[in-house]
């Protein structure tokens, strides 16, 4: 076949193979608007969109390198325990006065370290991962008791806070309270996705490989578009882009990228696919490992900052099932419970389908009983879909 030739997909086996990556995020969509229906439109309210991302930022955070300890085929426990005693080191540095950037940079160090104790008994003393990072929610809880004294830390100003609840505005660009900088932001964005989007294609057909006819490329073009530029409306009209979201914007689209175009990227699906395999194929397995822990710990880091200063203080009992919430979130969004897939991006959609699916039962004033019920009962569901699937593609 001639370099340049175009590989029309075949449609019918196109959404065979894709059904699984949207079938959340069309989830997600039966979601918000059925709750639009029951809550008379309040959960698609600017104030209500802001909301769910500033109040789930962190897990959103934490469910990114989560993701990438599911798919080499581990688990860590021990993400809430350190979120909390991160965040008690953050907030104890913030009020000596060093500054937001050293403490932000020193809270993400920390986590990285714990990340090297941690991803060394896994990887090199061959310690399971449930039992290493179970081991670390005790550790680390205990340390947040013993350092905080069991009494909560305030933060001395308001400064710190702003990374979880503030607002990035260009004054210029602020008329009659509509913050037009998220528009603005908002086209950016979906300027640099249809060029990613159009490079991809064409080096795709370059290079001989199946790509989407013309119109379903359009299609989907067409439909990303609505939903940034929709986001971006909403924010536009509440108090502008929150701090938080160019924070997480600029971790997924960093993890995002790493594991699509990166040599390690491959290497952390490989090893999770198949250890054995990859170990003989001459990938050092226990490196990647070690780094995705590393990873994890660093994310931790930074989840720790946000989530103090959505606070305002640091909480001894921070971070309680947060490891739980960034887990469901995974499998939600499409990892499997046998590592070797899933992606940041279905992580991310996993996330805010259990935002969603809280943010709507609150507005209805339902208790907090019945969410658990309801949310447990939407991971049992996800994970039997996961199963199921692999099942009829014959990997299960």
């Amino acid at each position: 076949m001639a370099q340049g030739t175009v590989r029309s997909m075949n449609l019918r086996n196109m959404i065979k193979q894709n059904i699984r990556n949207y079938s959340m995020v069309m989830m997600l969509a039966v979601i918000m608007i059925a709750f639009a229906f029951l809550t008379d439109g309040v959960n698609l309210n600017s104030r209500n969109f802001t909301n769910i991302i500033i109040q789930n930022s962190y897990i959103l955070l934490l469910a990114v390198g989560m993701i990438l300890v599911i798919i080499v085929g581990n688990i860590d426990l021990s993400v809430g325990s350190v979120v909390a005693f991160i965040g008690a080191i953050s907030a104890m540095l913030y009020n000596s006065g060093i500054g937001l950037f050293w403490t932000v940079l020193l809270s993400i160090i920390v986590g990285l370290l714990i990340g090297v104790f941690q991803g060394a008994w896994i990887a090199y003393a061959k310690i399971p991962a449930f039992i290493v990072t179970l081991a670390g929610m005790m550790l680390f809880r205990g340390l947040t008791y013993i350092i905080t004294n069991v009494s909560p830390i305030a933060i001395k100003d308001d400064e710190f806070k702003q990374l979880a609840s503030g607002m990035v505005n260009i004054d210029a660009l602020t008329v009659n309270n509509v913050y037009y900088t998220a528009i603005v932001v908002g086209a950016v964005v979906y300027l640099l996705y249809i060029l990613s989007e159009i490079i991809g294609r064409r080096s795709k057909i370059k290079y001989g490989f199946e790509v989407p006819p013309i119109g379903v490329f359009l299609f989907k073009i067409i439909i990303i578009g609505l939903l940034i530029m929709g986001l971006s409306q909403r924010f536009s009209t509440y108090r502008g882009i929150p701090t938080v979201v160019l924070v997480l914007g600029v971790t997924i689209l960093l993890f995002s990228f790493i594991t699509n175009n990166t040599v390690i990227g491959r290497y952390i699906y490989a090893v999770g696919g198949n250890a054995r395999s990859a170990k003989l194929s001459g990938i050092n397995s226990e490196l990647v490992v070690f780094v995705v822990h590393v990873i994890m710990g660093g994310i931790c880091g930074l989840a720790a900052v946000i989530f103090t200063g959505y606070m305002n203080s640091a909480l001894p009992q921070a971070g309680v099932n947060f490891e739980l919430d960034a887990i469901s979130a995974c499998f939600i969004g499409g990892a499997s419970t046998s590592g070797g897939i899933g992606t940041v991006i279905g992580a991310i959609v996993g996330g805010l389908v259990m935002a969603a699916i809280n943010n709507g039962m609150s507005l209805m004033n339902i208790q907090a009983p019945w969410q658990y019920v309801v949310k447990a009962l939407v991971l049992l569901l996800a994970v039997y879909y996961d199963i199921y699937t692999r099942r009829k593609t014959g990997l299960g």
